[in-house]
């Protein structure tokens, strides 16, 4: 539970249903708030319901359908995991506001940074590394450009750094050890 604790959530106070079988073959739809989204699940505020099963499909806005399973519950408040794992790039987008997918971005940019920084690389070595320009990897430390997944796992083994630190930790979680 604690790698989906630590990713990062994004706050979006958007509708959705929570969607459920009720045991005896029929479903049930609870309308609910999103409150925010992460890659690995959904902090939801349902808006009439106490009562949701451990397993459920959480239907977004866009039709997107994701199923997942409670990981806590106080009142009418559940953390939800995503059945899955974790959230594709274009599920996430879909969930995301534009708005919220640049933090996201400058929030991985400022990690890697801090990361680089940790271990002593310049822009240009890092770059070098990484067979792209210096401007590319500025660009990409200040959030204005996306880094492929592909390059953040080299960039992860690089800097003895998990994937998972630069995707969804904070930047002074970083550290030179």
């Amino acid at each position: 539970m604690g790698d989906h604790r630590a990713a990062v959530r994004h706050h979006t106070l958007r509708t959705g249903i929570v969607e459920f079988d009720n045991g005896s073959g029929g479903t049930v739809s609870v309308p609910c708030t999103i409150r925010d989204v992460s890659a690995a699940g959904a902090r939801l505020e349902l808006n009439s319901s106490l009562w949701v099963a451990e397993q459920f499909t959480l239907i977004f806005r866009s039709g997107l359908r994701k199923g997942c399973r409670v990981a806590w519950r106080k009142g009418r408040l559940i953390g939800s995991a995503f059945a899955d794992g974790y959230a594709s790039a274009d599920e996430q987008a879909v969930m995301m506001t534009t708005e919220e997918q640049a933090r996201h971005r400058r929030g991985i940019g400022a990690r890697v940074k801090a990361a680089r920084e940790a271990r002593g690389y310049t822009t240009a070595q890092l770059a070098e590394h990484l067979s792209v320009t210096p401007a590319f990897v500025a660009s990409a430390e200040q959030g204005e450009a996306d880094i492929p997944l592909y390059q953040l796992m080299h960039i992860a083994d690089l800097l003895m750094v998990g994937l998972d630190r630069l995707v969804a930790g904070a930047a002074e979680e970083v550290d030179a050890a």
